[in-house]
């Protein structure tokens, strides 16, 4: 989800609130919802946690992102126990002019890319300045 320019005046915390709630109009009604790791994914369960109601659940990419859920009332289930996933939801690592993105750059990378491959639509949060000429190396 690509912000306007007035993102560029914007402080971090701001930008990921904004995309955390662009991403919410995202979410289909009754579904179960794949949920990614890190501070921008932490801005989406807050404002997923303001529409729980209109979910059945999650699918959480790590512990941290199930321990917030939870601390949200929000019903975390397992993957095995699902039949679909409609959507996946997380914020970007790092991502080029071209869309070339790195996801999972973190200690989550495993299970966050087997959330996300189960899903049938990948939305990535990004903020302005994620977007960068070059994609840099991980240390993993």
């Amino acid at each position: 989800l690509f912000m306007h320019r007035k993102t560029m005046t914007q402080t971090q915390d701001e930008q990921k609130r904004e995309v955390a709630q662009a991403a919410i109009q995202h979410i289909p009604i009754g579904s179960i919802v794949g949920v990614g790791t890190g501070s921008t994914a932490n801005y989406f369960i807050d404002e997923l946690a303001k529409v729980k109601q209109k979910i059945d659940g999650a699918v959480a990419s790590s512990d941290d992102t199930a321990q917030r859920l939870k601390s949200h009332h929000i019903q975390v289930l397992e993957l095995n126990s699902v039949s679909e996933i409609p959507v996946y939801v997380d914020g970007a690592d790092e991502i080029t002019e071209h869309l070339h993105m790195i996801k999972g750059g973190g200690g989550a990378l495993t299970r966050e890319k087997i959330v996300a491959a189960t899903a049938k639509k990948f939305i990535s949060m990004l903020r302005v300045c994620e977007c960068l000429r070059l994609i840099h190396c991980f240390v993993i």
